[in-house]
């Protein structure tokens, strides 16, 4: 073989060798793109929804919106004016209180946990056990209640009506319907609606910005969908079913929706909550019985515990692998958004 037949056969067999190295370059890249890209279903299933809900009787106005701010960072909702509505759902801690249960009128220790009110609007139920239908019909209930703020509505009326800048507020959000539990539901609930998700790496990656969700997080939306079966209690926008499971926690002193709904499979049943911003509300579960999304997530690999109440039908060993609950958790992360801006209004006095 003279020196050229060589070089020839050589470049050849080096075009060869080289095309095979792309064509495996182009099907990896392939492959990984489509790892890294949302389905459209996806797209259209876990996109914000145009309107945030809201009752004719109450749309948001600024004005209504603004009273409604006040009246939340207002500790004299409280009978000791020492507790306010961001006690418990404190803006700098996920719209939560870090507190693995809540704590109420003279310290006591409550048994659930303050839920984050974080795209509250978007849900059927409020509250835990859901016995509340809509904001303005739970926003009373924790003013009232001797274990929560413990105040007479008599009393804040009374303790309202002196002050003239709440006068003022009030006229301007509810003209000529004064100051009254009502209105105090009615404003409460309006600022309520304006706490929405802002836009988290999940979304970003969704719209298509590259880099958006780390490769880990990638991986692990598809076990949250595959087998871990997550969507079978989280899914949608706000991820959530607005459903009631008992999800096997080794508690069971709180009988759940079943206090609500006497049927045997709420037992122990809690509302499904959101999962936005999951990384801001440690601890985690109605009870705070865990620290950590790592926590959370080998509960659920477990199974949950047998208990008093009927466990869900979802809750089964998932027989994850270590790489797959990194994967779930770095998931869980990529849900948590931009901080929300939000000011503290300076409050009306007399």
């Amino acid at each position: 073989m003279n020196s050229s037949t060589f070089y020839q056969k050589s470049l050849a067999k080096m075009v060869a060798t080289a095309l095979i190295g792309i064509s495996l370059s182009l099907a990896a890249t392939s492959a990984m793109a489509a790892e890294m890209k949302a389905s459209d279903e996806d797209t259209q299933k876990y996109l914000r929804p145009m309107t945030v809900p809201q009752p004719a009787n109450n749309m948001m106005t600024p004005e209504r919106i603004e009273l409604g701010k006040f009246l939340f960072f207002d500790p004299r909702l409280s009978g000791s004016n020492f507790i306010s509505c961001a006690t418990c759902h404190n803006p700098a801690l996920g719209w939560s209180d870090a507190q693995p249960t809540a704590v109420g009128h003279g310290m006591d220790i409550l048994g659930r946990s303050s839920p984050t009110i974080l795209n509250t609007a978007y849900q059927r139920f409020q509250l835990w056990d859901g016995r509340a239908k809509t904001l303005e019909e739970q926003a009373l209930g924790p003013i009232v209640a001797g274990g929560e703020m413990a105040q007479d509505m008599g009393s804040l009326i009374e303790e309202l009506s002196a002050i003239p800048g709440y006068i003022k507020l009030f006229e301007a959000a509810y003209p000529g319907e004064g100051i009254q539990g009502v209105t105090i539901a009615k404003a409460l609930a309006a600022f309520e609606r304006t706490i929405v998700s802002t836009d988290a790496p999940f979304d970003r990656w969704l719209k298509g910005v590259d880099g958006a969700m780390s490769k880990s997080a990638i991986r692990g939306f598809g076990v949250f969908k595959g087998k871990a079966n997550c969507t079978a209690c989280h899914d949608g926008f706000n991820f959530t079913d607005d459903g009631f499971h008992n999800v096997g926690l080794n508690d069971m002193k709180d009988m759940g929706r079943y206090k609500i709904k006497p049927i045997n499979i709420l037992k122990g049943a809690f509302k499904t909550p959101t999962l936005r911003d999951i990384d801001l509300t440690a601890p985690y579960m109605h009870n705070g019985a865990y620290k950590t999304l790592q926590e959370v997530v080998e509960h659920y690999n477990g199974g949950g515990f047998e208990n008093a109440g009927t466990l869900s039908p979802n809750m089964k060993p998932l027989k994850l692998s270590k790489k797959e609950k990194k994967d779930l958790v770095e998931f869980l992360k990529s849900l948590t958004g931009d901080p929300m801006e939000i000011t503290i209004p300076q409050l009306p006095v007399k």
